[in-house]
């Protein structure tokens, strides 16, 4: 049984809620191309993820607006795997507590 963009999704997103990271939806009606989800980590940090089927990219108009938000410095990934999500996670969370200020 092949694996689908929306398993992969639903695998990621569980793994970061169950870590405590808010996870939304994305969508911008004027602007097509823009990543799958959004996702917050407790101290702020917003970084998006695209989702794509195993073996598939994005296409040249997610590869435009990925690059565009780079340019205005946030962090955006693509994946067509649940396992490779879960490690763009675990790396935002390890940035997170290496940065996170002492109180």
């Amino acid at each position: 049984m092949a694996i689908l963009e929306k398993d992969i999704e639903a695998g990621i997103c569980d793994y970061a809620k169950a870590n405590g990271l808010l996870v939304y939806k994305f969508t911008s009606p004027a602007r097509r191309g823009v990543p799958d989800r959004m996702f917050v980590l407790p101290q702020g940090r917003i970084f998006f993820i695209e989702m794509k089927a195993p073996g598939n990219k994005p296409t040249p108009a997610q590869e435009r607006e990925h690059f565009r938000l780079r340019q205005a410095g946030v962090t955006v990934y693509w994946t067509d795997s649940v396992e490779r999500g879960i490690k763009y996670i675990d790396r935002e969370i390890e940035f997170m507590k290496s940065n996170a200020k002492s109180v």
